[in-house]
């Protein structure tokens, strides 16, 4: 249900990504943390901030990891969430000084309240945000010998962080009551370790028979 609850929001955001997407819409400095090849090592991609590694196995170390699903509008929704978190800082922030005027005489009970009320829900929305956001799929890899998977997702500063999945540990999507034509499908682990969120309408499978291996035959996928 929780996840039915966020669609009127997703889709009016995915409605308005794609209109502002173009070959110089969102400009260079974070092309290297999102569009690398797959086989690059993290620690030499361009931008402003290397992508923070989650869980790496040992016997990643050294492996080759290749490109099998990109949702390009990822560098959009991790602007909106660092926007997000500075509006909220700053409407937080506000907060003491309110008090204090309030303490002298310089605002209102009512004024205060309305502040409060702003500040609340700004905290609330970044909160529910945070919890999409951190779960949406940007990039999927998948290594060489096909038993691991790599998910390049967001932080809850709105970074790029690869969390590292085995392949046997995924639940194929045809076990799952996600359909592949819904709004977002859900990657889930056999461990009930994490759940991340895939949107096959508006992302693209590079590679169709590796991603096939990881998630099942998708008979219904054009």
């Amino acid at each position: 249900m929780r996840k039915y609850l966020l669609f009127p929001f997703q889709a009016a955001l995915f409605r308005a990504v794609p209109r502002l997407q173009g070959p110089t819409a969102w400009g260079r400095p974070l092309h290297g943390l999102w569009f690398c090849s797959g086989q690059e090592d993290p620690k030499r991609w361009v931008g402003s901030r290397s992508p923070t590694l989650k869980e790496k196995p040992p016997s990643a170390e050294h492996e080759k990891f290749q490109m099998v699903y990109r949702f390009n509008a990822i560098r959009a929704f991790g602007y909106v969430s660092r926007l997000k978190v500075a509006q909220t800082a700053l409407t937080v922030v506000a907060l003491p000084p309110g008090f204090y005027w309030y303490s002298q005489g310089l605002m209102t009970l009512n004024s205060l309240c309305l502040l409060s009320g702003i500040a609340g829900f700004a905290l609330a929305m970044l909160c529910w945000m945070s919890h999409f956001f951190r779960r949406l799929v940007g990039i999927l890899y998948v290594n060489e010998s096909g038993t691991m998977l790599r998910v390049a997702h967001l932080t809850f500063w709105g970074w790029r962080q690869d969390t590292y999945c085995p392949v046997a540990d995924v639940m194929p999507l045809t076990e799952t009551k996600d359909r592949p034509q819904d709004l977002f499908v859900r990657i889930q682990q056999y461990s009930g370790k994490q759940t991340f969120y895939l949107t096959l309408r508006h992302g693209r499978i590079l590679d169709r028979e590796r991603f096939t291996q990881v998630f099942g035959t998708l008979d219904s996928l054009k």
